[in-house]
């Protein structure tokens, strides 16, 4: 039984090692280093998480894991809190902001030997506060262990989009193809401009890891990634064509055209007609 009502470390080791299926959707926090674990689904991603790696969860996300086997070694840790551990405090609404609690499981933390130490020292500041006889200031000493643990988190994910930068450039090159592919056929007409969320199911990810890996690596987000596509298309549709600036605002997936020149404008300070007799 847990020891405090709202928050609770377990020892993942010592969890029971029973080969099982089980699909939850939890209504508290789940954060959590875990080594050992032979498949999880975390709505429709998997991950294997036998490298180790941390995942974060907030309320009301599925998660299903299966193991069809017994797990030999596992080892790490998940801390549970509930919601109300942080009624009237300042980070009951700072954790909204807070993107990597809407990361799919496999956009998870990997962390080194130093910066797990790191995470495990808040961990075991945080047990020893509610196992301890709590008192007036125990909520206010575990809120600021988790502000600090948090704080580390989003300073290891930035990290993460520096030392990966292979696999983020990858990323970026198949949002280019898939952009020029889409821009290039008949979905602007049927579809519209593409959203931020179709580009990020289309790559498998989710939609505030893929804006933050971007702007790390090119300094936009994904929403600005798609506008730039947009008007490099108008661009050359102004400078190649005799098509009037609606039509071409409709060939671009626009229903009004001021909406259009609206975005060309503030993107290019140009109004669409002016950018065309510069250009001629």
């Amino acid at each position: 039984m847990p020891e405090h009502p709202l928050i609770t470390v377990l020892d993942y080791g010592a969890v029971s090692n029973e080969p099982h299926e089980t699909s939850v959707v939890m209504d508290f926090y789940s954060i959590s280093i875990k080594r050992g674990v032979n498949k999880m689904y975390y709505g429709h991603q998997t991950y294997d998480f036998d490298g180790g790696v941390m995942a974060l969860m907030a309320p009301n996300q599925v998660l299903r894991s299966v193991e069809h086997s017994a797990v030999t070694e596992r080892s790490g840790w998940i801390m549970l809190f509930h919601p109300d551990l942080l009624w009237n405090t300042t980070l009951a609404k700072k954790i909204k902001q807070y993107d990597f609690f809407d990361y799919s499981t496999t956009e998870a933390l990997f962390v080194s030997d130093k910066e797990e130490a790191v995470m495990n020292s808040i961990i075991d500041n945080i047990k020893h506060e509610y196992r301890a006889n709590i008192d007036k200031f125990s909520q206010e000493v575990i809120i600021a262990q988790l502000e600090l643990l948090f704080t580390y988190v989003q300073r290891f994910y930035e990290r993460q989009f520096i030392t990966r930068k292979i696999s983020g450039n990858q990323i970026l090159n198949r949002l280019e193809d898939l952009l020029n592919d889409y821009f290039n056929n008949d979905e602007l007409l049927s579809k519209g401009l593409p959203t931020v969320q179709y580009v990020a199911d289309k790559l498998n990810l989710s939609t505030k890891y893929l804006s933050n890996l971007l702007k790390q690596i090119t300094g936009e987000t994904t929403q600005q990634h798609i506008h730039n596509k947009l008007i490099e298309k108008a661009k050359e549709k102004l400078s190649t064509t005799n098509l009037s600036v609606s039509e071409i605002a409709y060939e671009l997936g626009f229903e009004h055209s001021q909406s259009f020149s609206k975005l060309f404008k503030a993107k290019t300070n140009q109004s669409p007609l002016d950018f065309r007799q510069s250009f001629n």
